[in-house]
């Protein structure tokens, strides 16, 4: 049974282990309030709430931190991604407002200046409100702008941490992304900018032959990526995992190199994508006997 389906009906704390609650008991936990409680403390004069940038992680519940859990637990509002996993709004408060921002590459239903008005608005109603981001906030979650929209309001904020992307699709696929002699550092790059923006990385900067890329939201631009970092000097087999869906149920992974990627992109469909690139993956190609170009692993095989 998933960590969520456990879970979403209360819990208790003792050390890092969570115990269901009684129905009987659960009153008593924060976050488990009746609709007129909520109405109540939103409707209170003066009452500030708090907003709580929520890190989601890569998909998985199981993966989500003890923080976050408590987070949704307490929250009246929660303000959610469209990368947000299945079955972790299933860990908010039956009473909690749910309202889904849309923020995904290219699907934006809301602007950012009208997300922090609702976090703001929310807020100083007197809620708790969660803002809920797929993967860490921290990284490009556009936690910064939030952080400085609510602090000029002086409304409390906090940030809970979350499994990036990069990290839990590269545990997923049981790689290293640094390797002693071979890959000292890891550098994140997005491959999505603002609206009409070119993605135009510095690609002799970022191809450094004894470092690991991440690219997040690079199936559209695999070819550019393949291309540049060619361009720029990296060999053109370089290994390349593309991870679609990382660590959720319907995840792929396709192996293939820089050359082959920059003249046949990925084969990902329209799920959201991670590129890995670089020689510290390249053991864990060999492991999987996956020399030749364009094969595909469902997660778990």
């Amino acid at each position: 049974m998933r960590f969520s389906a456990k879970w979403r009906n209360g819990f208790g704390l003792f050390g890092f282990r969570l115990f269901p609650l009684p129905p009987g008991e659960r009153a008593g936990v924060r976050g488990m309030r009746r609709g007129s409680d909520v109405a109540a403390r939103a409707s209170s004069p003066g009452g500030v709430g708090s907003v709580t940038l929520v890190g989601a992680g890569p998909g998985d519940p199981d993966l989500l931190t003890v923080a976050a859990v408590k987070a949704l637990a307490a929250a009246d509002v929660v303000l959610f991604d469209h990368l947000v996993g299945d079955g972790i709004l299933d860990l908010a408060p039956p009473t909690a407002e749910r309202i889904c921002v849309g923020k995904r590459s290219g699907r934006h239903s809301l602007p950012q200046e009208q997300i922090n008005t609702l976090m703001s608005q929310q807020a100083l109603l007197g809620r708790r409100v969660v803002r809920l981001k797929g993967g860490d906030p921290m990284i490009f979650g556009r936690a910064g702008e939030e952080i400085d929209h609510l602090d000029a309001l002086g409304i409390p904020v906090r940030v809970i941490p979350g499994i990036t992307a990069a990290l839990g699709c590269a545990a997923s696929a049981g790689l290293s992304l640094t390797k002693r002699g071979v890959s000292r550092a890891v550098t994140f790059v997005t491959a999505h900018g603002r609206d009409g923006e070119r993605f135009e990385p510095d690609w002799a900067r970022l191809a450094d032959p004894q470092g690991t890329l991440a690219i997040y939201m690079g199936r559209e631009q695999a070819r550019a990526v393949g291309a540049g970092l060619t361009g720029a000097g990296l060999p053109a087999d370089t290994p390349v995992l593309a991870v679609e869906n990382g660590c959720r149920p319907d995840e792929r992974r396709f192996w293939t190199t820089l050359g082959a990627m920059a003249a046949d992109g990925v084969a990902a469909g329209k799920g959201p994508t991670l590129l890995l690139i670089g020689e510290a993956l390249r053991a864990r190609e060999a492991a999987n006997d996956l020399a030749g170009v364009g094969a595909v692993m469902m997660a778990g095989e």
